[in-house]
């Protein structure tokens, strides 16, 4: 990658990590370009679907196209935080504690079943997602940059599981749902298991973290006029006066509206944002930040329907075009 690449290179760079996962995720591009638009707005991401629709596979994938570090930690009801934060052992031979790095400290985790573990423990990443630190015992340590959460539920199983807390789940900036393939899609997936008669699929790495620093830094230079970013602001504001919530969209959804809406620009060959970027990610980054009003739970009134709504209420402004 170029020391200072243009718009035009960077979303080529961009597409082929697109391509590279797809190799492994088929017939998925909109589902991972929304993930990808996630990491380069500097986001994390939950992945909340049904077993065995690749969301495990989607992370791996993602961490060996872009080549940074990733790691795994299954999360589990006797998970403890140090298990994900790292611990301060004694160290007999120097007489001393030194601290030893849990998970965390990597570029890409994947949380994986992350409502299976009790909330002290889903608390731990609140600091990490947030601030790119972790404190023990009063002592803070700085994570590596990139740095990226991206963690799966199931969102029909709750025996066992515990819901994420509303201040957890406004630390993801998406909330990415794959879905079943088309019947041709799953075809595919069985005959290309069959070709390579194995079943590790072979990734090329196609940049690395400070490349993916690089492509972070030109979605920094993506333009956004006021009009777009006032329409993010009446979104997430008309968000809170529907009828059907309980809590709307804080100022972090118009926050991470116009921040995924430039990464989105990016992935179009765009250095500016038009009223369609912000429609596109509008639904999973607004989607999870909504509590609908609990006598309602009988009714098919859910985040996704209120964004739906508001949608459809909120004056488009006039489409920009670049003169």
């Amino acid at each position: 990658m170029p020391a200072d690449p243009t718009v035009a290179e960077a979303s080529a760079l961009a597409a082929r990590v697109l391509d590279e996962v797809e190799k492994a995720v088929v017939g998925k591009r909109e589902s991972l370009t929304q993930v990808l638009a996630a990491v380069l707005a500097k986001g994390h991401v939950l992945l909340e679907d049904f077993p065995g629709l690749g969301k495990t596979l989607a992370a791996r994938s993602f961490a060996r196209a872009l080549g940074i570090e990733f790691t795994r930690a299954q999360f589990t009801p006797d998970l403890l935080p140090a298990d994900l934060t790292g611990s301060f052992v004694y160290d007999q031979r120097r007489a001393e504690f030194e601290f030893r790095r849990g998970p965390l400290f990597t570029g890409l985790l994947l949380a994986d079943e992350i409502n299976r573990t009790p909330p002290k423990t889903q608390a731990a990443l609140l600091e990490a997602m947030q601030e790119r630190q972790v404190t023990v015992e009063g002592e803070t340590f700085p994570l590596p940059a990139p740095f990226h959460v991206l963690a799966t539920a199931n969102p029909i199983e709750y025996e066992g599981t515990f819901p994420l807390p509303e201040a957890q789940l406004d630390r993801f900036l998406m909330r990415v749902a794959f879905g079943y393939p088309a019947p041709r899609e799953e075809y595919d997936v069985l005959a290309r298991r069959l070709e390579r008669r194995r079943e590790e699929v072979d990734l090329e790495q196609v940049t690395d973290a400070p490349g993916l620093l690089g492509l972070q830094e030109v979605v920094e230079t993506v333009t956004v006029d006021e009009s777009i970013g006032r329409y993010c602001v009446e979104l997430a504001g008309a968000t809170r006066s529907h009828p059907d919530v309980l809590t709307g969209a804080s100022p972090r959804g118009s926050l991470g509206l116009v921040l995924v809406a430039r990464a989105f620009a990016l992935l179009r060959g765009r250095d500016y944002v038009v009223p369609e970027d912000v429609k596109a990610v509008a639904r999973p980054v607004l989607a999870h930040r909504i509590t609908v009003k609990p006598e309602l739970w009988m009714t098919d009134a859910s985040g996704r329907t209120v964004v739906d709504a508001v949608l459809a209420q909120v004056p488009t402004p006039t489409t920009l075009e670049r003169r």
